[in-house]
């Protein structure tokens, strides 16, 4: 007789499943279609600090083409806005991504992924926020998942109680610094000033970090970071613009990126945007990332032209990426996400 499920994997399938339901039961209610798109793809994201899975494709059976590299995708989003440019106007992908080495507590190269759109959103300064609808998607599923795995609005993350009522705070990137580290930031990405501003108040930053994003982290990650999200989620946004590839920039202020990012008990779950639409601007801040991707000395991938010119075509849109197996973490009470796997990479691994 086979031994019979660990009560830990028991509980994880069962509240994966039920999380599984509030969302997908939120999205149907919300007017939203499910998408599969492809696993494999010919050019996978270019996000500098992103690196994907390769494999090859070796034609047999009379099929057409030479061989040719093809990445498993860490995200759907390539596919997608294929999608919204061909006049879809909500959809959501729930299925597996890929990154190459992130094995950590809240890393498995891996995971499960909740990407979605709604396209025709109102653009301009007096609209606010172009991804707001998003923002209360986010909170609305989230709030169903609560009450099914928590049994309502309130849990507990890493000893300390998060409330997640409706709605949750928002916070813009400058004020974070400003609030939390005393550093008034330059959204013009001058990284010698930033770098001059910490210095002063006493961080300490290593010499190899030269490029805004090094500085910006070096102080993000220890001074902001782990205190956001408490005592209830928070959505940090207005990122500057040099740090939002796939974003517009706001109408009213070009410094600033319509980007955001959701925080919970200090654990990143969201990055989205108010989606940038235009072909040329695209097109130059990929060639841009493929230039720093080479500086770093990490692969440098094919631009995907039918992407290029979706993005062209794409109404105004909102879009964001969820981690899904880390918010199973939060609101079951999995202290990592192994313990949400029933076959974590550090176990097949070894």
């Amino acid at each position: 007789m086979s031994n019979p499920p660990s009560a830990r994997k028991f509980r994880a399938v069962r509240a994966r499943n039920a999380l599984y339901s509030a969302i997908r039961g939120y999205f149907a209610d919300a007017g939203f279609d499910e998408v599969e798109t492809p696993l494999l793809v010919p050019a996978p994201g270019m996000e500098p600090h992103i690196t994907a899975f390769e494999t090859r494709f070796v034609p047999e059976m009379g099929a057409r083409g030479p061989e040719r590299p093809l990445w498993l995708h860490s995200s759907p989003e390539y596919a997608m806005k294929r999608l919204l440019a061909e006049e879809w106007e909500r959809i959501f992908f729930l299925g597996k991504v890929f990154r190459n080495g992130e094995i950590a507590r809240t890393h498995n190269p891996e995971f499960t992924m909740l990407e979605f759109y709604r396209a025709n959103l109102v653009d301009g300064p007096k609209a606010g926020r172009g991804y707001g609808p998003i923002l209360v998607d986010i909170e609305e599923f989230t709030l169903r998942g609560a009450e099914a795995l928590a049994g309502g609005t309130k849990i507990e993350w890493n000893g300390a109680p998060v409330d997640l009522t409706p709605p949750w705070d928002r916070l813009s990137v400058a004020e974070a610094f400003a609030s939390r580290a005393g550093i008034e930031l330059p959204l013009d990405g001058d990284a010698a000033l930033l770098r001059a501003r910490a210095q002063e108040r006493g961080f300490d930053i290593p010499e190899a970090f030269t490029s805004f994003d090094d500085v910006f982290f070096a102080v993000f990650l220890t001074a902001i970071e782990p205190g956001l999200g408490w005592p209830r989620p928070t959505f940090l946004v207005d990122w500057p613009a040099s740090m939002a590839s796939l974003a517009k920039l706001r109408v009213d202020d070009p410094l600033v990126a319509e980007r955001f990012e959701l925080y919970i008990g200090g654990m990143e779950l969201a990055n989205g945007f108010f989606e940038l639409n235009d072909s040329a601007e695209q097109r130059r801040r990929l060639e841009e990332e493929q230039r720093f991707r080479a500086s770093l000395g990490k692969p440098v991938y094919p631009i995907d032209d039918r992407f290029v010119d979706a993005v062209g075509r794409m109404p105004t849109a909102a879009g964001v990426a969820v981690g899904i197996d880390r918010l199973l973490m939060l609101l079951g009470g999995f202290s990592s996400i192994d313990e949400t796997l029933l076959f974590p990479a550090c176990e097949e691994m070894t």
